[in-house]
């Protein structure tokens, strides 16, 4: 059996780049570092945001970086080993980590926030003004 793809309709223009992102997310399985999102709503109920909330406990600020690359929110992660510690055990790695979000047309990244071993990352998204536009038809003889 055959499977459709999602975005295989005639009406549905331009949307081949979506596709093969949605292909790529679908591939990756990676679940750490683990994260929340979460929608928090102004006092008005009509303005929203979203919060990335990652696990990044042992990191610290200099070992994350959060970019936007065109159309993903990338956060990485990489610690330093300290050469001069001498481990009996050694239960928590330094692991380095690459998380990507891929994120709407009009998402916008406000700020991140480091606090107690979690990394937030807002967002928002500002209410798109309603675009109608008339196109004049040619004739030819």
């Amino acid at each position: 059996m055959n499977r459709m793809p999602p975005f295989s309709s005639p009406l549905l223009l331009g949307f081949d780049a979506m596709e093969k992102t949605i292909e790529r997310l679908a591939k990756s399985g990676d679940s750490y570092p683990p994260y929340n999102i979460e929608r928090i709503r102004s006092a008005d109920g009509v303005a929203e945001r979203l919060r990335i909330t990652l696990a990044v406990a042992g990191f610290c600020e200099d070992d994350l970086e959060v970019t936007v690359e065109e159309n993903q929110l990338v956060v990485r992660g990489r610690q330093n080993d300290d050469t001069e510690r001498e481990y009996l055990h050694r239960g928590i790695a330094a692991r380095q980590f690459q998380k990507a979000f891929v994120l709407a047309d009009g998402m916008r990244v406000i700020g991140a926030e480091l606090k107690n071993g979690l990394l937030s990352v807002d967002l928002d998204r500002p209410q798109a003004e309603r675009l109608v536009r008339k196109i004049n038809i040619s004739v030819r003889d």
